[in-house]
C-alpha cells in the first residue's frame, strides 16, 4: 500500500466540509448495508469523479485503447462549459476530482483552466500525464492553477527502456516536464502539485526499479509509485508484459500452468458506491475498466448527475456486482487493491 506523506494528507483534509463529510459518512454506511443484505443501497453522492478531458493521445502505448487507436466510442475534447455546468451539480459534495480516464490531459487547450476553475470550489484535483507537454510555460500554469497532485507516467529510466512500452515516447521531454514542475513549484513558493513518478513495472523494466527512486530522488518528485500493469490477453501476454518479480504482477500461475487474476473479486465494489467515471462526451460510467463506455449508466446530455445516481440502470448494475461480480465483463479482469506500491 502507498505510504501517508502527510503534506499531501493534510491538503486533502483541508478540502473537507460539514457536508462533504456527512456525505461521505452517508455512502460509506450505505456501502456496508449493502454488502451485508445484499441488496443496493444508495446514500448520499460519490466522493470521488473521474472526468476524462480526452481521449486523444499521443503516445501508442500496447495495452491502451487510446494509444492503439481502438476505441468504438466517439473520440473527442472535454468542453469547458459543459465540465463547469456538471461540477457545479455536485462540487459541494465533492471532494477528490481526478482530471484523467483515457487519453493525455494536456492536449486539451482548456484543462487547466477546468482545474482552476475546481480548484476554486476547493476540491482535490489530481490528473495523470506522459509529461511531453510539461513545457515550461505549461509547469508554471499548471502550478497555478492549484492542481494537487500530479502524477507523471515514467517507466523506464534509459531510452532503450522505456520506448519498449511508451511507443512513440521521449524520456528527455519526461525528465525535462518533471524538472519544469519541481522548478516552478520552488520558483512560485508551492508545495502544489504532490508530484509521483509512475512506474507501470513490466517485464522489460523490472531491472530499473532502483534506477526509478535514484532518478525521483535527483530531480526532487516527492513520491515513486509502483503500479501492476492490467494485460488484457494474459493467457498469452503476447506483447511479454508479465513482470517475472510476483509482487509486481496481477496475474499468477496456477498449477496447471494457466494463468489467473490474483483476485478474488468478491461481490462487492467500494468504487461503485463511492466513485464515478464521466467521459469527455459526458457518459457515465462503473469505473476506469470500462474504457471503452460500454456499460453506460446514463449521458448528461439528458439528465442531470444526480438522476443518473440514482437511476435505474445504476441501481441494476450495483445488483448485479452483488449477486455475481465475476459475471461482468470489465470486473473479469480487475485486480483492484492490488495495484500500487510507493517506494518505501
Amino acid at each position: 500500500m502507498p505510504k501517508i506523506n502527510w503534506n499531501d494528507s493534510i491538503n486533502l483534509l483541508s478540502k473537507m466540509t460539514f457536508r462533504r463529510t456527512w456525505n461521505g459518512i452517508k455512502v460509506l454506511s450505505s456501502f456496508y448495508l449493502s454488502k451485508w443484505t445484499k441488496k443496493p443501497i444508495q446514500w448520499g453522492y460519490p466522493i470521488s469523479i473521474s472526468f476524462e478531458p480526452t481521449t486523444s493521445c499521443n503516445l501508442r502505448c500496447p495495452e491502451c485503447p487510446s494509444g492503439l487507436r481502438a476505441f468504438t466510442r466517439p473520440t473527442g475534447m472535454l468542453n469547458k462549459d459543459f465540465f463547469r455546468e456538471t461540477i457545479d451539480q455536485i462540487s459541494k459534495e465533492l471532494l477528490y476530482l481526478v482530471f484523467y480516464f483515457q487519453g493525455e490531459p494536456y492536449l486539451n487547450p482548456g484543462f487547466l483552466e477546468m482545474v482552476s476553475y475546481a480548484s476554486k470550489k476547493k476540491i482535490y484535483t489530481a490528473t495523470s500525464t506522459n509529461a511531453h507537454y510539461l513545457t515550461d510555460t505549461n509547469a508554471k500554469k499548471t502550478v497555478e492553477s492549484g492542481l494537487d497532485r500530479l502524477i507523471i507516467s515514467i517507466d523506464g529510466t534509459t531510452q532503450e527502456v522505456y520506448q519498449q512500452y511508451r511507443v512513440g515516447g521521449k524520456l528527455e521531454k519526461v525528465i525535462a516536464g518533471a524538472k519544469n514542475i519541481v522548478h516552478w513549484k520552488k520558483e512560485l513558493k508551492s508545495s502544489k502539485p504532490f508530484v509521483i513518478f509512475q512506474f507501470l513495472v513490466v517485464k522489460p523494466n523490472e531491472h530499473q526499479i532502483e534506477d526509478i527512486k535514484a532518478l525521483a530522488e535527483e530531480i526532487g518528485v516527492d513520491e515513486v509509485r509502483f503500479k501492476t500493469a492490467q494485460v488484457y490477453d494474459y493467457q498469452t501476454d503476447p506483447n511479454q508484459l508479465i513482470p517475472t518479480i510476483d509482487k509486481f504482477s496481477r496475474y499468477k500461475k496456477k498449477k496447471d500452468g494457466e494463468m489467473a487474476i490474483k483476485n478474488n473479486l468478491n461481490n462487492h465494489c467500494w468504487r461503485l458506491w463511492h466513485a464515478t467515471v464521466i467521459s469527455w462526451d459526458g457518459m457515465v460510467v462503473p469505473c476506469c475498466f470500462d474504457k471503452d463506455a460500454e456499460y453506460r449508466l446514463g449521458d448528461l446530455k439528458n439528465a442531470s448527475f444526480k438522476e443518473i445516481w440514482n437511476n435505474e440502470n445504476y441501481h441494476k448494475f450495483r445488483s448485479s456486482i452483488l449477486k455475481s461480480r465475476r459475471n461482468i465483463e470489465i470486473c473479469a479482469n480487475c485486480t483492484e487493491g492490488t495495484k500500487v506500491w510507493s517506494d518505501e
